[in-house]
């Protein structure tokens, strides 16, 4: 496929790495007079003879010096795996250091960790060698901090100066930047690595006017040497919406590095985290405050209940963290998937739902209709983006880029139906609960301890005539689907025909 052909194209341009023995596993790569000694059977690339290399996280490779600016990347790519980037240490791009970097003691190419790290990668400085190696991974972390572990300093090593970045919370050139992707109707598209400048001028005679962009996330396949402030400030600037999109864990289903969790409290606090990262990688770059990020999902079979109900607690706790933290949040998945799981909880209030929705459903048809998938009256108020075609060639004003098509039509706002108010509850034991307040059909476990419902319903008696109540209680179980009812019976603070919270206000009616 085309991942294949970019790697043999590649392959040309590979520094020839010295051979591993006949028993070794690994093979020593050299670059600046750094040394490391890498898995056998790992193309190494050189950036300066090949500059149009793609930079890509999702398959085993080395990459010696800068990305390109115009690197030539399929135009979707999700997922990682162990790979390495080596850079000259000079400001440059991603080579700066910041808090996110390990710094080896002069003299040495000794591996230091960072105190907190990018998701899915690792960076250490080597100043005694004027570079900096950006390790990805995918479920290897302890694999590449090996590979770190083996750098050591050859003869030719020259120490070079520590460039120092900062991350302010806004940069305060980046203030005029509006919020994005603002108001508009039509076509946008997206690419791997976001294109230079000059690409996106020369794309001013295309038919887009919006561009999605990857701005972190363990799962971000592609490097991003042209994603900086002054990049968003200059393409805003010349009228083009920018839709910034964090490429985070996925389902719990997939075969992805990184994964989201089946518990759905676990679910929502990778969610709450993910969200707080993808915040500051969008200050990181002057994309404002009231901005939609965009969480890419890709798609999963939705036809296992745990595999959603992790999908579904993840997107609640990311978008309650990018309201809290003054953000909108948007959802990418495909429209029979992560959409369509969505859009079944519409009107349910069991989640916090997403202000915008970006469905793949590859119909060639450049509009927001998702047929049977969304409902008509789900998120109408200018909320929608459709991702109509994907994997595809374009060029224009002479610039061929690869990419995935995209019609918008949105806003600034969109309303969602509000969250729904959570009662807290003693349980005083595990529960059963079951999908209406009739059924006798078991469905998943409320455990034992605090915990939070939404309403109540009249349903049938349980137990003998001394152990019964007539109310149930809408709830999220630790087991089980979401949306299911618990009996009153169960709460330990009143009796069995009660159903207050634990300060004694009235459990409503749903």
């Amino acid at each position: 496929g085309t991942a294949l052909a970019l790697l043999l194209a590649a392959a040309s341009t590979a520094i020839s790495a010295p051979s591993a023995s006949a028993t070794s596993a690994t093979q020593e790569v050299s670059y600046r007079g750094y040394h490391l000694k890498v898995p056998t059977g790992w193309p190494v690339f050189d950036l300066a003879k090949a500059p149009d290399t793609c930079v890509r996280f999702d398959m085993h490779a080395v990459y010696l010096g800068h990305p390109g600016s115009q690197a030539t990347c399929p135009s979707h790519l999700v997922g990682r795996t162990e790979a390495l980037l080596v850079e000259p240490l000079d400001g440059t791009g991603t080579a700066a250091v910041d808090r996110t970097t390990g710094l080896a003691p002069r003299g040495t190419a000794s591996y230091v960790p960072a105190t907190t790290s990018p998701l899915g990668e690792i960076r250490l400085a080597v100043p005694s060698a004027g570079v900096i190696a950006t390790a990805s991974y995918g479920t290897g972390e302890a694999a590449v901090e090996q590979i770190l572990r083996t750098g050591r300093l050859g003869s030719d090593a020259r120490a070079g100066a520590v460039p120092h970045a900062e991350r302010p919370a806004v940069a305060a050139q980046d203030t005029a930047v509006a919020a994005q992707p603002g108001a508009f109707t039509g076509q946008g598209f997206e690419a791997c690595t976001a294109p230079s400048t000059s690409q996106m001028n020369a794309w001013a005679a295309s038919p887009y006017r919006a561009v999605g962009v990857y701005i972190g996330g363990n799962s971000r396949g592609c490097a991003q040497p042209n994603l900086t402030s002054s990049w968003i400030g200059t393409v805003t600037g010349n009228g083009w919406h920018v839709m910034p999109t964090y490429v985070g864990s996925q389902a719990p289903c997939t075969n992805f590095g990184h994964r989201v969790s089946t518990d759905p409290a676990t679910a929502r606090s990778q969610g709450v985290s993910e969200a707080d990262d993808a915040v500051a990688q969008a200050q990181a770059i002057g994309i404002p405050a009231d901005s939609v990020i965009y969480d890419d999902m890709e798609g999963y079979n939705n036809t296992i209940p745990s595999c959603s109900l992790g999908v579904l607690n993840f997107l609640s706790g990311w978008t309650e963290q990018l309201h809290a933290r003054g953000y909108r949040s948007g959802v990418y998945s495909s429209a029979s998937s992560g959409i369509k799981d969505l859009a079944g909880q519409y009107t349910t209030g069991a989640y916090t739902l997403p202000d915008h929705i970006w469905f793949a459903w590859w119909n060639n048809a450049a509009d927001t209709d998702a047929g049977s998938y969304v409902p008509a009256a789900y998120w109408a108020d200018h909320q929608r983006i459709h991702q109509y075609a994907g994997d595809v060639s374009e060029t224009w004003g002479g610039v061929a880029i690869s990419i995935d098509r995209d019609y918008l039509d949105v806003d600034g706002g969109g309303s969602v139906p509000p969250a729904p108010t959570k009662y807290w509850v003693d349980t005083f034991a595990n529960a059963p609960v079951y999908a209406s307040p009739t059924s006798t059909t078991q469905t998943g476990t409320l455990n034992a301890g605090t915990n939070y419902v939404y309403c109540k319903v009249w349903g049938r008696q349980i137990g003998d005539a001394t152990t019964y109540n007539h109310w149930w209680l809408k709830t999220d179980p630790d087991i089980g689907p979401a949306n299911q009812y618990v009996s009153a019976y169960y709460l330990s603070r009143w009796g069995n025909d009660e159903a207050k919270d634990n300060n004694g206000t009235v459990i409503p009616d749903c």
